[in-house]
This record gives structure tokens, C-alpha cells and sequence, in this order.
């Protein structure tokens, strides 16, 4: 089974899936509107040692800690300075017996988007050197395409469950 067919499911079925879509620098993505929380707006993220350039830091959700990942600097850009619609979009991941809050800093939020699973199209394949697993598709819009994010995969599972770990720890 692709990441595709894992994603969308049977390809073949008509169905639409409703997308929160946001903007990183000028590229569209776009996440499964269930795993989305919440969107706050971008406030003081509390900075911690020794954590990878792209964790952000922590931020304090009604009392909860919820790592802050820099999807920009995850991508390999520079890290985004906070600007007037920048946001936070909490996202809240199985993982194993756990769930796991993780906030994704982003340059704006668009819209929610019913997407056609038929309309649907795998991540191009860019050769060997290229990783494309963070990418559950590709879907098209009058401006271009929106790059469906398979969470999951933007972080690995060991980055997942170390912030898990360090959590659970707090």
C-alpha cells in the first residue's frame, strides 16, 4: 500500500476529505482537517537547549506542553520570523499507545478545502537523493498545486517519540 493509498484510502471511491490549507513562505500545504485542534496566534514559544534548529520550542496550552515544530526550517529554509499572520496550527498524532499534541508554525492559514480524493495526485518522483515521504500528494487548485503533508513523516517516528518522551518526563 503507498502513502497515497494509506492517506486517501480507495482512490477509486469518490470522496472528499476536508484539508486545512496554510502558507509556508509561498508554497500552499495543506493537513487532513482531523488532525488539526486548534489555530492559535504565533505567541512567545519558550526556547529549549539542545533541541534540532527546527523545534521552535514549547508553548504552554492550558496547562498543557506542546512541542512548537518550524516547518520552514523542517524543510531545510531558514527559520520564519514571526510576522502579522503567522500562527500556530495544533495537530494532535497517534502514536503507539499515545497521542501527541505538536504545534506546526506556519505563515498564514487559507482555508478548509473539501479535496476529491480523485483529484489526488502522488508526489512526482524527483530521483533517488530527493525524499518525498513527507508528501501524501499532490492536489491541484486554480493557483497551483497544495502539497498534502503526510505528518507523520515530516518528523520520524524517533523525533516523534523523543518529544513524546520529553513530555512525559515534564
Amino acid at each position: 500500500m503507498t502513502a497515497l493509498q494509506a492517506s486517501f484510502g480507495n482512490l477509486a471511491e469518490a470522496q472528499c476529505i476536508q484539508h486545512l490549507s496554510f502558507r509556508v513562505r509561498q508554497a500552499g500545504y495543506a493537513l487532513p482537517i482531523d488532525l488539526v485542534r486548534e489555530i492559535i496566534e504565533y505567541a512567545e514559544v519558550t526556547r529549549v537547549p539542545m533541541m534540532p534548529e527546527y523545534i521552535h520550542g514549547v508553548i504552554n496550552l492550558r496547562g498543557n506542553v506542546v512541542p512548537v515544530l518550524d516547518l520552514a526550517a523542517r524543510f531545510g529554509l531558514s527559520r520564519t520570523a514571526p510576522g502579522k499572520r503567522t500562527c500556530i496550527v495544533i495537530t494532535e498524532l497517534a502514536l503507539e499507545d499515545t497521542r501527541q499534541r505538536l504545534g506546526l508554525v506556519v505563515d498564514a492559514v487559507d482555508a478548509v478545502h473539501d479535496i476529491d480524493t480523485r483529484q489526488v495526485l502522488p508526489p512526482p518522483p524527483f530521483g533517488a537523493q530527493i525524499r518525498v515521504d513527507f508528501i501524501a500528494g499532490m492536489a491541484q487548485q486554480e493557483q497551483g498545486f497544495l502539497i498534502i503533508l503526510n505528518l507523520l513523516q515530516v518528523l520520524s517516528t524517533q523525533d516523534l517519540l523523543d518529544l513524546a518522551q520529553a513530555r512525559a518526563a515534564d
